[in-house]
């Protein structure tokens, strides 16, 4: 009979290793054919929008904000119930000694009656005083420890009174404290939430305390002037004044661009030269903005027709529109 040779196999058996591998190729083929087609491209993910960002700060904040007032409210009721608390501690020490006095007292008369006994009391009297005054004489005693035994119990009313009250407010302090606690862990998560919002707005948007939010502030030195100007503002306009206290238009350009490293001449005529001439329709926030064909005033252009500038005698630093002043021209430092 004949055999078939060791290498050979028969041809209705297939090999399991082999399939798999098949396998495993066909699936490959499939899903670069897949991705070829777009069948399994990840979706796209759009960046949040500066505006998007805001309007999420806007959210938190609304949270927050009734949170602080609640944990102001807490505290101010704090205050005043651990002063009430103090106040009634000063009333209850005095009472407290006093109570103290009249048990002394009232042990004293009961220990000399256990030493001397009801008998020896009664024999002085009876040896020693009128017949006829014998009944005033013992009456007197027993009103004597009757008086101590009234002292001790008014005393102890009075205290009880108090006490009762500063239990009263020392539960309502330990309340109290725990809320202040709870509020301002909740005020620490939300403050934390918004921080986190605020630090993915972009590179580019400067957002400060007295200025609006601006988008496109291209150079660091740009946003380093923004920020320092719109943190001056509120601050009094002062002729020839540089800062940090007051300023003058171009006292506070010079102040804001030399906190961003690049030093400008305190006079206007020679910041109109010492800056690049941008064309109005070019300009961008950072840049200083000019008036008057003389050029006798500048501010710091926030876009949207905004500045901040240090505007006259008797008006603070602040932000206005630039369409106050016929515009003579913007210029970039540095």
């Amino acid at each position: 009979m004949a055999t078939m040779p060791l290498h050979r196999h028969a041809t209705g058996r297939a090999r399991p290793g082999g399939t798999r591998r098949i396998a495993r190729r066909l699936v490959v083929l499939v899903a670069a054919a897949a991705v070829g087609a777009g069948l399994l491209a990840a979706p796209a993910y759009a960046e949040p929008t500066v505006d998007e960002i805001e309007a999420q700060i806007d959210k938190q904040w609304q949270q927050l904000e009734p949170t602080i007032e609640q944990y102001n409210k807490v505290r101010a009721e704090l205050r005043v119930n651990r002063a009430k608390s103090k106040d009634l501690q000063k009333k209850i020490e005095p009472l407290a000694l006093e109570t103290e006095l009249a048990m002394n007292r009232v042990a004293d008369l009961a220990s000399r009656y256990y030493v001397s006994g009801p008998s020896t009391e009664l024999g002085a009297v009876l040896l020693n005083a009128n017949p006829d005054l014998l009944g005033e004489q013992m009456a007197l005693l027993d009103r004597l420890a009757t008086q101590e035994r009234r002292q001790l119990e008014g005393v102890m009313k009075i205290r009880k009174k108090y006490d009762d009250q500063k239990a009263k407010l020392d539960g309502l302090i330990a309340d109290q404290e725990k809320k202040e606690k709870q509020l301002a862990a909740k005020k620490k998560q939300i403050d934390a939430e918004i921080k986190k919002l605020e630090r993915s707005l972009p590179v580019t948007t400067v957002k400060t305390t007295n200025c609006p939010t601006i988008n496109g502030v291209v150079s660091e030195a740009a946003r380093v002037a923004i920020r320092t100007a719109c943190a001056q503002v509120g601050k009094p306009y002062v002729w020839g004044a540089t800062g940090p206290n007051s300023f003058d238009c171009s006292g506070l350009t010079q102040y804001a661009y030399r906190a961003a490293g690049i030093n400008l001449t305190h006079f206007t005529g020679a910041q109109w030269n010492e800056g690049k001439a941008i064309a109005r329709a070019d300009a961008r926030p950072g840049d200083l903005v000019f008036f008057r064909s003389d050029v006798s005033h500048v501010g710091i252009y926030l876009g949207n027709n905004q500045m901040v500038h240090a505007a006259r005698a008797g008006k603070p630093v602040n932000v206005s529109p630039i369409t106050t002043m016929p515009v003579a021209g913007f210029r970039r430092p540095g």
